[in-house]
């Protein structure tokens, strides 16, 4: 069965303007054909009346299974429960056109089969399995009392979603369990976080020997690893190191942005994360000494987009919303706008994307043998970023692989 989407504009990010006058053929699960006045043959005609056809977003950075904004509140959470959080975390992130996540931590291989096989509605998954960490660093979320003993990796979905290493033998094990359980990143903690209880954000985490061991690891896998990193000290380790991607990255500074460019490397921000949590994360648990780590890396967000951007270092667009603020989504799209104009950021959302999860050509663009992954906008989002607020309603439709999540055209 196909599609042929006529009446509409459409808008390629890489050329970066409304084309009028285009129509658009799906087949199966591709785009077949982009051109004028094209034969509709058998397929099914879908007039867009004049809306925006445009490649369906790309988050860089998620954690379906993340399900509540204090992480040591999952201690509770069962694997069952915990999945079906993330289902219906995965749904509302479909809902708001997001046909593709990046998970850098917690989604495993059953949930990405789940939803391609259809058992779950959700966007396409890129996952990291566990995300891995020294002792005391932000996959170590125990209390002060805990102590040492046997680690659990599967009874609730905090263990589920973190995995503690230390020493290069370690990590190289952990890694290549990663891979095993289909990774398609491999996820380490290079700095403290806001959401770990106890580690300062300019902690160190990994030593160098560690960290190659997971770059070495990765790299004979055919994967590359990404790293959770704040400041210029710990970016500049990542980026000696063959790191490929820095998540987050609010204190990045010149230097380490000119190294991150030298080296091919792609920063993924989210500040929506930080701006959610400094409005409502108290009300979920989030104590105050994490408060405290948040406001010191909310000032540098904008920036660290500036610092990027004069550097040449691409930028995906990442949320990294924990539990009850995962509906913020969207509204990453709004704070770029302070600093980025609206095609840098859907850009990133799109072209970007696709090459962070090096699917160039597959998705995020509408050329002829990308995944039929798009979305029909009620308005222009070049001229107005607010089209992808209020959790989707502004999308008469949203199409992942050739099919149809929701459709109000005739």
């Amino acid at each position: 069965m196909g599609y042929l989407f006529r009446n509409l504009s459409l808008l390629e990010p890489e050329v970066g303007v409304l084309q009028p006058g285009l129509e658009l053929r799906v087949e199966a699960d591709k785009i077949v054909e982009v051109g004028k006045s094209l034969a509709p043959g058998s397929a099914d005609v879908v007039d867009c009346g004049g809306r925006v056809v445009m490649p369906g977003l790309i988050d860089s950075h998620v954690h379906v299974m993340l399900s509540e904004v204090n992480i040591r509140s999952l201690e509770s959470v069962p694997l069952t429960l915990g999945t079906a959080r993330a289902a219906k975390n995965m749904r509302g992130m479909i809902d708001r056109g997001f046909t593709t996540v990046r998970d850098t931590g917690g989604a495993d291989w059953g949930l990405k089969q789940a939803v391609d096989e259809g058992s779950i509605p959700g966007p396409r998954l890129f996952i990291a399995g566990q995300a891995i960490g020294p002792t005391g660093g932000h996959s170590d979320p125990r209390r002060r009392t805990d102590i040492f003993g046997a680690k659990c990796h599967c009874c609730n979905a905090m263990a589920f979603s973190m995995n503690v290493s230390d020493g290069e033998r370690e990590v190289r094990k952990a890694a290549r369990e990663q891979m095993r359980q289909g990774a398609d990143q491999v996820k380490i903690m290079m700095s403290g976080g806001v959401a770990s209880p106890y580690d300062p954000l300019d902690s160190l985490q990994f030593s160098d020997a560690e960290i190659a061991a997971a770059v070495e690891e990765a790299h004979a896998f055919g994967r590359y690893v990404c790293a959770h990193a704040y400041t210029p000290k710990a970016i500049t380790r990542a980026a000696h190191a063959g790191v490929r991607t820095i998540e987050h990255g609010n204190l990045i500074d010149a230097a380490s942005a000119k190294l991150m460019a030298e080296k091919g490397m792609f920063l993924i921000a989210n500040l929506v994360a930080y701006y959610a949590m400094k409005e409502r994360a108290a009300e979920f648990g989030m104590n105050a000494d994490m408060l405290e780590k948040n406001d010191l890396v909310i000032d540098g967000a904008l920036r660290s987009l500036e610092i990027c951007h004069q550097a040449g270092v691409p930028v995906a667009y990442g949320s990294d919303l924990l539990g009850q603020l995962q509906v913020d989504q969207s509204r990453e799209f709004l704070l770029r706008r302070e600093v980025l104009s609206n095609l840098d950021i859907i850009r990133s959302a799109t072209t970007i994307g696709a090459q962070v999860t090096r699917t160039e050509g597959k998705l995020g663009t509408l050329k002829p043998g990308a995944f039929a992954d798009l979305l029909v906008l009620d308005s222009n989002p070049l001229d107005d970023l607010a089209v992808f607020q209020d959790q989707g309603a502004h999308m008469a439709a949203i199409m992942k692989g050739g099919k149809f999540h929701t459709c109000r055209l005739g």
